[in-house]
């Protein structure tokens, strides 16, 4: 019997889409574990950023409205909406959480117009690190 040819253009193949397919099953389940969770990580979310010093506010409510208000939009928002969004930082740190990816962009691009807003510290990865010090417990082991 002759044996079976697998070519290595094959078995990569298979090997992107595995890759490929368990990355799409975690954003889904940290996207849904946010959306379903929003106003408690809103308010956590809100508290760390003000601790660590990257948001000063007059407000601290409306802006936990706002952070629960997206949390619970990004479940339903397509694919090619969030990579739009997190496209200027997708490089920011290597296996970014999306999350806090798109949550970083957010508060670097939308969230500086906000009227509660009175200023924003820290540089892109700041941001980054303190938004992802909350959202890391979603992420599958």
């Amino acid at each position: 019997m002759a044996k079976a040819h697998i070519s290595a253009t094959s078995a990569t193949d298979k090997t992107i889409r595995a890759i490929d397919r368990k990355r799409e099953r975690e954003r889904r389940f940290i996207l849904n574990k946010a959306r379903d969770n929003a106003e408690v990580f809103a308010v956590k979310l809100v508290q760390r950023l003000i601790d660590r010093q990257v948001l000063e506010t007059d407000s601290v409510q409306s802006l936990q409205e706002v952070f629960a208000e997206q949390l619970k939009n990004l479940a339903t928002m397509e694919e090619f909406d969030i990579q739009l969004k997190v496209a200027p930082i997708r490089t920011l740190i290597p296996d970014p959480n999306i999350l806090s990816l798109f949550l970083t962009q957010f508060v670097i691009e939308d969230l500086i117009d906000h009227p509660s807003i009175e200023d924003i510290f820290g540089d892109d990865v700041d941001i980054y690190r303190a938004i992802d010090s909350i959202f890391k417990v979603l992420r599958p082991q």
